[in-house]
């Protein structure tokens, strides 16, 4: 199963729409606190979170409880990583849990959390041009080609709502 999450978010805005992919990819979310915002209806409606009574996650006090409540796999996102994040096979998740790691807004993930694993430390190429890429934007792209490389697991490939042959009627 793939996880994604976000280590001390700050961002209500960012958070909202991350919840939204992870309910499209029947992903679970991991909150790490601090966060820089409330976790309350009025709050999430107002980052256009209409999902949340769909949404699998958990919050937790700190990095070091996150990692006791969830062995596996991690993959840490830093624009100092050195590997793209096409670089890694994440196929295999029938005996291993994937948890993509992202970092808050302003400072990222704490070097001391990356340096114990820098060989899962990775970027998203892009040019010199931006600091980095926002991180809503950053989990949909590495969140979907890990469910690309998965087959795309059992998300649909067809419209529900309006019928897989909307296009073609009149």
């Amino acid at each position: 199963m793939n996880h994604v999450v976000l280590f001390e978010p700050e961002i209500p805005q960012n958070t909202g729409n991350i919840m939204r992919t992870c309910v499209a990819t029947n992903t679970k979310l991991h909150l790490i606190k601090p966060l820089g915002f409330v976790i309350d209806d009025a709050h999430l409606k107002r980052s256009g979170v209409n999902y949340i009574d769909k949404l699998d996650y958990t919050i937790y006090e700190n990095f070091d409880e996150f990692q006791k409540k969830n062995p596996g796999e991690y993959y840490y996102f830093t624009r100092y990583g050195h590997k793209p994040h096409t670089s890694f096979d994440y196929r295999n998740t029938e005996n291993k849990e994937l948890y993509f790691i992202f970092g808050k807004e302003s400072t990222g993930i704490p070097k001391e959390i990356l340096q114990k694993d820098l060989e899962h430390c990775m970027r998203i190429p892009m040019t010199d041009k931006v600091r980095a890429l926002n991180v809503s934007n950053s989990v949909a792209i590495v969140l979907y080609e890990a469910l690309r490389q998965q087959d795309y697991n059992d998300l649909l490939r067809e419209e529900p709502h309006k019928g897989s042959d909307y296009l073609e009627r009149d």
